[in-house]
């Protein structure tokens, strides 16, 4: 049979049957390119490349590198070293002081004028001191030695050469000496402990937490600086030992309501001069002295507890206060403040506080025309006190400066703040008042020109009912002792009624209103004996020129 040559050759199964090989199958040819179409290139294939050889000789040249380093660092060293070799190293110090290129004699010499600082430290807190005050004495020949022996072993070269090393000074300790400063100097370096209290917060009273305080243990730091012989001293710092102080009271939530009560009121100080009779008011509100408020034992107390005020924040405030509005010759009391405010809050009235303003010695430059009578005259001290503060000077010359004694001297007493007597010498008059309300305005009669009644401010200091003037000879009734115009001098001048003399005669009757005693305040009988019995030892007396 013929078959057509455009056919595929069919295999001939009976071909297998025979036991002939199978003709390998054969894929199916690609499809035909379309008319026309760029033959299609094959990707390129790379062969791979073979890696060259790394020299031998290129592994030499880090290990030059190396080599030329330690070259470097040898030379850098040996010159160092031959340049330092009778010296101190470049970086080194002795307890602050910079001894570095120095000989050992030249340390010495720096040592002796440069040590005049050692810092004491408490954590954050440093003062600067002179160790020599607190019974330090520097070895400088063994210092020195040790400053050069520093970094010559190898381990230390490079600090001691291109850095900084502190060699501890060799030091001896005098036990008594740093004892006695160190007790000086704890009240500033001690921390008092905070007893837990209360405080106005966005109007409301809430606890405030303990706090510990730091006391400095003297005992401990001199043993500590005795034994270390000065190794802790090579960077110029000594640390203090100190020991934790807990406070007295942990919890004050007892007294929550207490201190509610008290911050319903503002925080009044009434500060008052005596010399001048007035009075200023320092006041504070509640959220600001509220911050003060602490507990304190009261075996007295319920709970055993009750409110005061942190002492130091209260001298902190009046301190401030002072030196804000009082001028430089006039000064309170701080601690007399603190004490009153304390006693305020305890008794449960925080407006109740007080403190008396205290006066100082003035200066005086001498005008042409003055004499030592006049100015005490002015000033309002007797002319002897005058003079016997001025060592006994008996007459002054223009432009010569004198002191004048303050201005309160004579204020001997408690002042009684809220009663004041005045007396008039130019108008022969006496006003009394009482809590600022004149009470009583009487008339009353003053010295004589050879025996004044000095101007001044004074205090009743005694009370007798009928006193006795024997340099005069007389008996005076109702006699109230307001000053004593010589000084050291056991007699006084005061207030008295009508004196008598000789057993029974009536003086000065008819003379009230002119100067006729000798220098006492004369009252009508009823008069005096009214102020007699109201004016209680301490209460001020202003006589005016």
């Amino acid at each position: 049979m013929h078959i057509p040559s455009d056919q595929p050759t069919m295999p001939n199964p009976a071909l297998r049957s025979r036991g002939k090989p199978n003709t390998p199958k054969v894929q199916s040819p690609l499809p035909p390119a379309p008319p026309h179409a760029a033959p299609q290139m094959l990707p390129k294939q790379n062969a791979p490349r073979r890696k060259k050889p790394v020299p031998k000789w290129l592994w030499l040249v880090p290990l030059g590198v190396i080599f030329m380093g330690i070259m470097f660092c040898g030379g850098i060293l040996a010159i160092v070293g031959i340049s330092y070799s009778n010296k101190i190293l470049p970086g080194v110090s002795i307890a602050g002081v910079d001894v570095g290129g120095l000989t050992e004699e030249q340390a010495q010499i720096r040592l002796n004028s440069g040590w005049r600082k050692i810092t004491l430290r408490d954590d954050d807190r440093v003062w600067e001191v002179n160790p020599q005050t607190f019974g330090l004495s520097l070895d400088t020949g063994a210092s020195a030695e040790k400053a050069f022996d520093a970094g010559r072993a190898s381990s230390g070269f490079f600090a001691a050469a291109f850095g900084t090393v502190d060699v501890a000074p060799v030091v001896a300790v005098d036990v008594n000496v740093a004892r006695v400063e160190f007790e000086r100097i704890a009240a500033q370096v001690n921390i008092q402990p905070r007893n837990a209290g209360v405080e106005l917060v966005d109007g409301r009273v809430r606890e405030t937490a303990a706090i510990n305080g730091r006391q400095l243990n003297i005992q401990a730091t001199i043993t500590h600086l005795q034994n270390s012989r000065g190794a802790d001293l090579a960077d110029s710092f000594l640390d203090l030992v100190m020991s934790d102080v807990e406070p007295q009271i942990t919890d004050a939530s007892s007294i929550v309501q207490e201190a509610e009560r008290l911050l319903s009121s503002p925080l009044d100080i009434r500060v008052f001069d005596p010399v001048t009779g007035d009075s200023i008011y320092w006041s504070l509100p509640p959220d600001a002295w509220g911050q003060w408020l602490t507990a304190q034992s009261d075996p007295n107390s319920p709970i055993g507890l009750t409110l005061s005020a942190d002492e130091n924040a209260v001298r902190d405030y009046l301190t401030q206060q002072a030196d804000l509005v009082l001028d430089d010759t006039r000064f309170i009391d701080i601690e007399q403040g603190v004490v009153s405010v304390r006693d305020a809050l305890s008794n449960g009235d925080p407006t109740r506080g007080y403190i008396q303003v205290q006066h100082r010695e003035r200066q005086h430059v001498v005008q042409r025309g003055e004499s030592i009578t006049s100015i005490a005259w002015d000033y309002g001290i007797p002319y002897l006190y005058i003079q016997q503060v001025n060592n006994g000077i008996e007459g002054v010359s223009v432009g010569q400066t004198i002191t004048i004694p303050p201005a309160d001297m004579f204020l001997e007493e408690s002042v009684v703040a809220n009663k004041r007597i005045v007396v008039s010498i130019s108008q022969q008059k006496t006003w009394v008042y009482q809590d600022g309300q004149l009470i009583w305005e009487w008339v009353s009669s003053t010295g004589i020109a050879d025996s004044p009644t000095w101007p001044g401010v004074y205090q009743i200091l005694s009370h007798e009912p009928n006193a006795y003037a024997g340099n005069w000879n007389l008996n005076m009734p109702f006699f109230m002792g307001v000053y004593r115009p010589v000084p050291g001098s056991d007699f006084t001048n005061g207030f008295h009624g009508f004196p008598t003399r000789g057993g029974g005669q009536l003086l000065w009757e008819n003379s009230l209103g002119t100067r006729v005693t000798y220098g006492c305040i004369l009252l009508h009988d009823n008069h005096v004996q009214q102020l007699y019995d109201w004016a209680e030892t301490g209460v001020i007396v202003e006589i005016q020129a």
